[in-house]
């Protein structure tokens, strides 16, 4: 593991890359690796192969560049800086906006299993000093995700089908 700045902080430990489905919000892909890795480099490693259109946020920019994650329609976030400081007084501002708006809502699905393994499972630091053990951790950890997020899909299911 390693340190990375990010702001004016530093921070020791690891990063967990995931791969989720749009439809179901389910991890297909669990990747942890240093703090100090950019996310754009784990892009192609994240794909499982069959998908049309990857959304990804700031950290993701110039994915479709690689030649490991060519394959799918990238949808990148703009970044914060440059979302702020448009003129939303200006028409072509404000449809850029939306379009930004649209990008978010569905890379929010992305954000549910952190949800789950931060805040359900109390998992919001790392525990052991080598990667390859808070790897392990994290495939068990956002295995059970999958299931607390396929037991809410479940239960409104039958509660649909009982009404």
């Amino acid at each position: 593991m390693h340190q990375a700045k990010k702001g004016n902080r530093w921070h020791f430990g690891m990063k967990a890359h995931i791969g989720v489905d749009a439809e179901s919000g389910q991890v297909h892909t669990v990747i942890g690796t240093a703090a100090n890795v950019n996310d754009v480099t784990q892009a192609g490693a994240l794909l499982h192969g069959q998908e049309t259109s990857a959304f990804g946020d700031a950290g993701y920019r110039g994915a479709d560049k690689r030649p490991e994650a060519r394959g799918p329609t990238w949808f990148i976030a703009m970044q914060p800086g440059k979302r702020r400081a448009l003129d939303l007084t200006k028409k072509w501002a404000r449809l850029l906006d939306k379009a930004e708006q649209l990008k978010a809502s569905v890379r929010a699905n992305v954000e549910h299993p952190f949800h789950v393994v931060k805040n359900l499972f109390r998992h919001r630091e790392v525990r052991y000093k080598k990667l390859a053990k808070n790897q392990g951790q994290l495939f068990a950890l956002f295995g059970l995700a999958n299931l607390v997020i396929a037991k809410r899909s479940l239960m409104g299911m039958q509660a649909r089908g009982a009404s």
